[in-house]
């Protein structure tokens, strides 16, 4: 990994200068995001991220925290919380804005820790990469889980992307896939370009027969209008 969105962060953290990543998937073209757009604040956050920190408890694992600033609110709101990314430089660039507890490590690496509140935002279902690794993830997920506690967890439904055909159903051309959400991304930053990685985007009733099978019980605290939804994940008692 040649950390480029790291790259970017850190670049941005220091120099404060605007700046573009250019993203695309292998079922979209090439657009810009900017890179600010990671550093905003409480009040600039779409209403998914606001509920999703406004129901936050207890101990926080903020898996994929990129710059940090959904750890920097709760921080600031007391609560103790553990900023982790596979990102090196998206680390170092948490520290510099004064993020405490940030740490370069893998979901699948947190061992022997209960957290009463996992987060997962910005599609955290993206981690999972694809839709055979959803077990694997939701099981760790859960070992972390102290007693009553959550997943909060956001992703999209991506069938809205696909044409329709005459008789109103959805032309998905598969490619090799088992799921119409498993997309491969590639990043380019300042004329470097990311090796392609897999990311998955799942629709809730997915994500809830996965949970299911987990013992997770699976409720939706959030439905946008792009087919965006948040998801809170806690321990089936039954």
């Amino acid at each position: 990994m040649k950390d480029l969105i790291g790259q970017a962060l850190l670049d941005f953290q220091i120099t404060k200068k605007p700046a573009a990543i250019l993203t695309e998937t292998d079922i979209s073209e090439a657009e810009e995001m900017e890179v600010s757009y990671w550093f905003r604040s409480y009040k600039d956050m779409p209403e998914i991220e606001q509920i999703a920190l406004k129901k936050s408890k207890g101990k926080i694992l903020d898996v994929g925290c990129g710059a940090g600033s959904h750890a920097l609110y709760l921080q600031e709101k007391g609560f103790e919380v553990t900023p982790i990314d596979i990102s090196p430089k998206a680390v170092e660039t948490c520290q510099l804005r004064g993020v405490k507890n940030a740490k370069n490590a893998n979901i699948l690496d947190i061992k022997n820790e209960q957290y009463d509140t996992i987060l997962l935002l910005m599609n955290g279902t993206g981690i999972f990469g694809k839709l055979i690794h959803i077990t694997t993830y939701l099981e760790h997920l859960k070992s972390l889980l102290a007693s009553g506690g959550q997943i909060l967890i956001d992703s999209s439904d991506l069938i809205y992307m696909f044409d329709e055909d005459e008789d109103g159903g959805k032309w998905i051309p598969m490619d090799n896939k088992d799921y119409y959400g498993e997309l491969v991304f590639s990043v380019e930053y300042k004329g470097e370009t990311e090796d392609a990685f897999p990311w998955l985007y799942l629709d809730y009733n997915t994500l809830q027969n996965a949970a299911h099978g987990c013992g997770l019980d699976c409720e939706i605290l959030y439905e946008g209008e792009n087919f965006d939804y948040l998801a809170r994940l806690t321990v089936n008692r039954y």
